[in-house]
């Protein structure tokens, strides 16, 4: 099929882009990689009457490493965000969740702030956003907002921006130091949505104790689902209580059936894979902290 017809927008700064958003209102849609808008359009499952292309807007195309966070602007592509080495070196999540994203080709052009406005309840970054106490710069006529990823994401494709404001960037916080991270998830085919993903932090201290676990799960609820998981640590060393992580997970997650997977199974995903990634991040962690002693 091909996409209902539509005006075609190319603005040069950030202040034309927002004035036409604002102009335009609820008939444009920002067009960045347009690896979901588009095939959305060609379904005529979305026919904005306008499409705003951002590609030509100057300063949104910049990786930003700081000592406490990583800024991916607008226009980055999934591919430049998982090769680049200083985002990798600063926050190491990043990567291990965006090698799952769909294929190459795929995020050779999707962004990863398109991805996050697209707030699919499927999609890995969402979930990496709101491990890392994230948050995304939105940019309008009536001025600049950060809205923190715990109120960003508000429903299944629904995101709190506004029809007026363009996301200009997302930040990710660097987790404290003596933490490991790691992401898995599982898919039918390489590439598909996954039935269920998992992110997750542990953060220990000099005697390798947990001091916090954290986990992010995707397409088990409407959005990215954070489970903090630090009441299932045992009382020494790094171990997890099997049952009490179930307990947290089963108390947050709410799954639904599916031509994919059903809801049971969905639900037992997510205790594998927390526990393997719980057990990775620790791991990690571990090594980190030894990095740190030693240098």
């Amino acid at each position: 099929m091909k996409p209902s017809p539509f005006t075609y927008h190319r603005p040069g700064t950030i202040d034309e882009a927002v004035e036409m958003l604002g102009a335009l209102g609820a008939t444009g849609k920002v067009l960045a990689g347009g690896q979901s808008l588009v095939p959305l359009m060609s379904m005529r499952l979305a026919a904005p009457e306008h499409l705003v292309d951002i590609n030509h807007v100057a300063g949104l195309d910049r990786v930003e490493v700081e000592e406490r966070t990583v800024r991916v602007g607008a226009t980055v592509r999934h591919r430049d965000v998982e090769l680049h080495d200083g985002a990798h070196a600063a926050i190491p999540l990043i990567r291990q969740a965006l090698v799952h994203v769909a294929h190459p080709t795929i995020r050779n052009r999707g962004t990863t702030v398109g991805s996050l406005v697209h707030a699919d309840p499927a999609a890995e970054m969402p979930a990496v956003l709101v491990l890392l106490d994230g948050s995304v710069e939105l940019r309008s006529s009536r001025g600049t907002r950060s809205v923190p990823a715990a109120e960003f994401f508000v429903g299944p494709m629904e995101s709190s921006t506004t029809a007026d404001e363009l996301a200009v960037a997302a930040t990710f916080a660097r987790p404290p130091h003596g933490s490991g991270t790691a992401f898995h998830e599982l898919a039918r085919r390489h590439g598909d949505y996954a039935m269920c993903g998992v992110g997750a932090v542990v953060t220990t201290d000099g005697d390798n104790a947990v001091t916090a676990a954290r986990a992010a799960l995707i397409s088990v609820g409407a959005g990215p689902v954070l489970v903090d998981l630090a009441g299932a640590v045992t009382g020494s060393g790094g171990g997890f209580q099997e049952a009490a992580v179930r307990d947290l997970l089963d108390a947050q997650i709410d799954p639904e059936d599916d031509i994919h997977a059903s809801a049971e199974y969905r639900r037992h995903l997510a205790h594998v894979l927390t526990a393997r990634v719980l057990d990775e991040a620790y791991a990690a962690a571990v090594v980190t902290r030894r990095g740190e002693e030693v240098a």
